[in-house]
């Protein structure tokens, strides 16, 4: 139970901070380009790969509650791209790369093909 609390206390902070930081930009920059989401998903990727580096140099005592709450709620509260990312770069560095490509092109594949069916869907269109 105490995991589900720490991802979701979490995941709650990371949204309300991907939606702060969406809007901010989002007021600065009024562009039809989704930068907004470009940012978060850059900064998510980044802070990702700081926290997992940091995780398995210095091992803290609490590396699994610190990991749940930081890595699965915060950052994947702020953007799912992160944990993609972190996916990708594990399958890399096993030395898994076709794995690796395959992961990167199902996901977006499959993932812009279910958004489009599910718009299909819910348009009548379908």
């Amino acid at each position: 139970m105490q995991a589900y609390l720490l991802v979701g206390l979490g995941g709650a902070l990371g949204a309300a901070a991907r939606y702060g930081i969406s809007s901010l930009i989002g007021r600065a920059w009024s562009t039809g380009f989704p930068l907004a989401t470009l940012v978060v998903n850059i900064a998510g990727s980044f802070f990702m790969g700081v926290l997992i580096g940091l995780l398995a140099r210095t091992m803290p005592q609490m590396a699994y509650e610190i990991r749940l709450f930081v890595a699965v709620g915060l950052l994947g509260g702020f953007t799912t791209f992160s944990s993609f990312s972190l996916d990708t770069i594990v399958l890399i560095e096993r030395g898994e790369l076709a794995q690796a490509l395959f992961y990167i092109g199902m996901s977006v594949v499959i993932c812009l093909a279910g958004l489009y069916l599910g718009l299909l869907i819910t348009r009548g269109a379908a």
